[in-house]
């Protein structure tokens, strides 16, 4: 239906006749001459309509609409000194058109392509529409290259791309399933994966050496705008190997989409312990664009005249005081915005937040009164403070302070307006526990078929304490966002077995969730690892949006509906009695 792609025509094209299709983005009459501006699949190519040239093609013309169809045919000509538009491919050169055929009618748009401040919900009602912009054929041309770039990196490195089930048994895997009834099994359910990660251990049992797949994973939990229900991770899965390997291939593999993608960065990427990252930036996923780091104050604090501190520092396993100094900062903030950042912590569960200012003649403060010169000192040298800086204290359990005090450190970044543009910092984290307790009840910091580290007898290390139990586990970290993780596996059924025993999962439901990976175990299993990249998350960052729903064709809201064709929706009677299935409504 057509000659050329409107990106395609340039000055080499002058004289000659081309045929082109599209969409219309504006029309403009200037004196009886029409112009036309249309687009394709990512470019835009200027009609010329003009009665002198073609009388049919112009009263056509009158008729188009934004949003109509096209096919036109003309010629290519210059469009002259001081006509030419820099800013599209084409803008050297236009067609006058011969020939104009409305394809397709449009009814009047709902909103203007490109708007950013169209309501997203209007967007999503209207998908098919909104992913007409440019900002949207840029994002899915990004994706599209990016996947591409994927396959051919693992494929080079002899990866077998291999496809596991959607439907199959429902396991803990830290969220909850999405559910499937089955027909043929009344009142027995299918469970969608939240990830391949039973199976392509299986497939390392099965010998395949080197597995990946770009697979679609679904968890029904809490969303954000860097979550969705159902995402796309790129699976790795690799037998006879160390962390070092399996790291070595996710940095190989995310140096070439970068690069694939006409990105620069490094070949490899820094790394820093799990306790490190929590204890200097309170978060596994610190973004490393800028420093702000926490150094420890509970030694001080626990000489303090003030009660609540020392009686804090009494234990300083459970407890944490952390000091975050802000450079300059006496300069930036004034005492009432300093005041307002408490209010901030509060709404993460920090009892306050204390402040030091280091002026000409020292450490100023409400706080300063309990210290001695000595300690105060200490402070100052701890936390390399110089003139003009502040330094930010919180103190509670090792955890909250981590939490709340590493969401303050990015809201301060945020304040600052100090976190770099259009770069990219990756971080490996390390070193993972293997075990979190929370509300008595013991989990899997990542899942239970992780390796925890063994001691030299290859039992698990430092179980008398559960919390110390360390695992060889890593996530990589992009700019703040976890964009990948995994570990070496659990390859021998007794040390399978003890987890789940330190689960509190019994042989009994042990062998009912996972009987089929611990039976496949005790056939020669050989040792594995892995890890998974966060394809959608990893999009996001490249492209530079704020919300994973832009990268995603047709997404869900944050209450996991699809405006665009009403899912989840209820179904007849009939399909319900074929599923063996009655609804019971539940008084809220």
């Amino acid at each position: 239906m057509r000659t050329h792609y409107c990106a395609d025509i340039r000055e080499e094209h002058i004289g000659q006749e081309v045929t082109v299709a599209g969409w219309v983005m504006s029309r403009r009459d200037h004196g009886g001459v029409i112009f036309i501006d249309l687009r394709d699949n990512d470019e835009i190519v200027q009609l010329v309509c003009d009665p002198a040239d073609d009388i049919a093609s112009h009263k056509i013309a009158e008729e188009v609409r934004d949003q109509f169809v096209l096919i036109a045919k003309g010629f290519v000509r210059a469009r002259g000194e001081g006509l030419e538009n820099p800013n599209l491919k084409t803008g050297k050169i236009e067609i006058v058109t011969k020939s104009l055929i409305i394809e397709n009618r449009s009814l009047t748009m709902p909103f203007e392509l490109d708007d950013e401040r169209v309501n997203e919900e209007i967007k999503l009602k209207y998908r098919y529409l909104d992913l007409r912009s440019n900002r949207s054929h840029k994002i899915f041309k990004l994706r599209s290259k990016a996947t591409i770039a994927a396959r051919n990196s693992l494929d080079k490195q002899g990866f077998l791309e291999v496809e596991t089930p959607i439907l199959t048994k429902s396991t803990p895997e830290g969220a909850r399933d999405y559910l499937v009834p089955s027909r043929v099994h009344g009142g027995e359910f299918y469970a969608l994966p939240q990830s391949p990660q039973l199976f392509k251990q299986l497939l390392m049992v099965a010998g395949f050496d080197r597995y990946f797949q770009v697979a679609k994973c679904f968890r029904d939990e809490d969303l954000r705008a860097d979550r969705q229900p159902e995402f796309t991770q790129i699976d790795v899965e690799m037998s006879f190997c160390k962390q070092e390997d399996v790291i070595g291939i996710a940095e190989k593999l995310l140096y070439d989409i970068f690069s694939g993608c006409g990105f620069n960065v490094p070949e490899t990427f820094k790394r820093i312990t799990y306790g490190e990252a929590m204890e200097k930036y309170g978060s596994d996923k610190p973004d490393m664009r800028y420093d702000l780091s926490m150094v420890d104050m509970i030694d001080i604090f626990a000489r303090c005249d003030n009660e609540i501190f020392a009686n804090l520092a009494k234990d300083s396993k459970k407890n944490r005081i952390k000091a975050l100094k802000v450079p300059n900062g006496d300069n930036i903030f004034s005492k009432r915005q300093m005041k307002g950042f408490e209010e901030y912590v509060r709404k993460f569960g920090a009892g306050g937040l204390g402040y030091f200012q280091m002026k000409e003649d020292g450490l100023k403060g409400p706080l300063t009164k309990f210290f001695t010169q000595e300690d105060i000192d200490a402070i100052i040298a701890r936390s390399e403070l110089q003139v003009g800086d502040v330094v930010f204290f919180g103190a509670g359990e090792k955890k909250l302070v981590w939490d709340y005090m590493g969401r303050f450190r990015v809201f301060l970044a945020n304040e600052m307006d100090i976190i770099p543009k259009d770069t990219f910092e990756f971080l490996w984290v390390v070193d993972f526990p293997m075990f979190e307790v929370e509300e008595g009840q013991t989990k899997a910091l990542h899942h239970p078929f992780t390796m925890p580290c063994l001691d030299e007898n290859g039992a698990i290390a430092n179980r008398e304490d559960i919390e110390a139990i360390g695992s060889i586990a890593y996530d990589i970290v992009l700019n703040g966002y976890e964009i990948g993780g995994g570990s070496i596996r659990i390859h021998k059924e007794e040390i399978q077995k003890e987890v789940f025993k330190l689960l509190n999962i019994g042989d009994e439901e042990a062998n009912e969730k996972f009987g089929f990976l611990l039976d496949a175990l005790k056939f020669g299993a050989p040792p594995h690892g892995g890890f998974a990249l966060g394809l959608d998350r990893l999009i996001m960052i490249m492209s530079g949006t704020s919300s994973i729903r832009d990268v995603i064709a047709f997404p869900k809201t944050q209450r996991a509906q699809c405006l665009l064709t009403a899912a989840p929706s209820s179904i007849d009677e009939t399909q319900l009695d074929e599923l063996s299935l009655r609804i019971r409504k539940l008084n809220k």
